[in-house]
């Protein structure tokens, strides 16, 4: 027999014992399910990285429902689910409390659009005076010579001005109307922020979903987008002026250019709608998973500070093909060290070398690619 014949054999018969035994250790591991709801904003992106991790650990299945931001901090502080995928942050009175402590995982970030159906109109150029005029029903009709002077190339036609907004509680609700209170007094005076608001004038609509369908069908008709769902429907978009005098269309780039400089903190309820940056797209959130740190299933936790971690490093890389902005290296290392502190015994730490051999045997070396390249970003 040749060498090389040999040498397989031997070093198979050694394999052996260990993937029986990594068999057994992988079959009785006992199968988990993680409860979420909240904001349908980052859903697109969540499905991905819910599908992805199951390949890396099948025994960790998820449900989350999309039903919106607000409705996920509810169920979470009722503590009938384990996370909240929220785009608005807690305010200091809900963070703690009798059996709760609530911290926030920011996970991705991503831009509000303004989207408009009007025809053979591609491109609009709004700026703060503008889009609050047109919110708070001060301008009626499209043809206002207020939207003229900023658009003296395009013909804008005699149509009334729409208004579709969301019904649900929504976190896209908050970024665009903390937008909006930044940026108009009389806004944040009758309305102000929040994922549900008093609405001037306009048709609500449930979910992301439900504003770009009642789009569609409605000419005439404006309302605000998660960048992903606007993309998906070939919307047409708002460039919007910024604080530094620049009219900027939502993209990836322009929402990365949003995040302030200074991220060395640990409060993680950072805002970067009307951002002071050249390049900044002014109307761009975080989206973030709340955690209830003062659960009583710890186990649970374990799990949930374990795919998180994996979001924030390997996970990062599912974010741009879907429209969404990855976070910056050092803000992702500050939340990568709280997460550390929520593990009171890693769950897979004992299996970690094991999983990685089984990725590679069970032929998902995409994650450990994955896992490579963000190693030292």
């Amino acid at each position: 027999m040749p060498f090389f014949q040999k040498l397989s054999l031997f070093l198979g018969t050694l394999m052996l014992p260990y993937m029986l035994l990594m068999t057994g250790l992988l079959s009785f591991r006992n199968n988990i399910v993680l409860n979420g709801a909240g904001g349908s904003f980052p859903y697109p992106l969540y499905s991905k990285w819910f599908y992805e991790y199951t390949k890396i650990d099948p025994s960790v299945h998820f449900n989350y429902q999309p039903i919106g931001s607000g409705g996920g901090i509810q169920q979470l502080i009722s503590q009938t689910i384990d996370f909240a995928g929220s785009d608005s942050p807690l305010p200091d009175t809900l963070i703690s409390g009798k059996e709760k402590k609530i911290i926030h995982i920011p996970t991705v970030a991503g831009a509000v659009v303004i989207a408009f159906n009007l025809p053979r109109i591609p491109t609009l150029y709004l700026d703060k005076d503008i889009l609050g005029a047109i919110f708070l029903g001060e301008i009626s009709r499209w043809n206002d010579p207020r939207i003229a002077a900023l658009n003296p190339n395009i013909v804008l036609p005699n149509l009334p001005i729409v208004v579709i907004h969301r019904s649900d509680g929504s976190g896209t609700t908050y970024i665009f109307t903390e937008y909006l209170s930044k940026i108009s007094p009389r806004w944040a005076k009758t309305s102000g922020k929040g994922t549900s608001v008093y609405w001037q004038r306009g048709i609500g609509a449930k979910g992301n979903a439900g504003v770009a369908a009642t789009l569609k069908t409605i000419p005439g008709s404006i309302g605000y987008l998660e960048l992903a769902y606007a993309l998906q429907n070939k919307f047409p978009m708002a460039a919007v002026k910024n604080q530094a005098g620049e009219y900027v269309l939502p993209s990836l780039q322009s929402v990365a250019q949003s995040f302030p400089t200074d991220l060395n903190r640990d409060d993680f309820r950072i805002s970067l709608t009307d951002s002071p940056r050249a390049g900044a797209y002014p109307i761009a959130g975080l989206t973030w998973i709340l955690l209830n740190t003062q659960t009583t299933n710890r186990t649970t936790m374990e799990y949930l500070s374990q795919f998180l971690s994996w979001a924030l490093t390997e996970g990062q890389s599912f974010a741009l093909p879907l429209d969404y902005a990855p976070l910056p290296f050092d803000l992702r290392q500050k939340v990568l060290t709280v997460l550390e502190t929520l593990k009171r015994k890693n769950p897979l730490s004992k299996y970690s070398w094991e999983w990685r051999l089984f990725s590679l045997l069970s032929g998902n070396e995409k994650n450990l690619q994955h896992a490579d390249y963000f190693k030292n970003r």
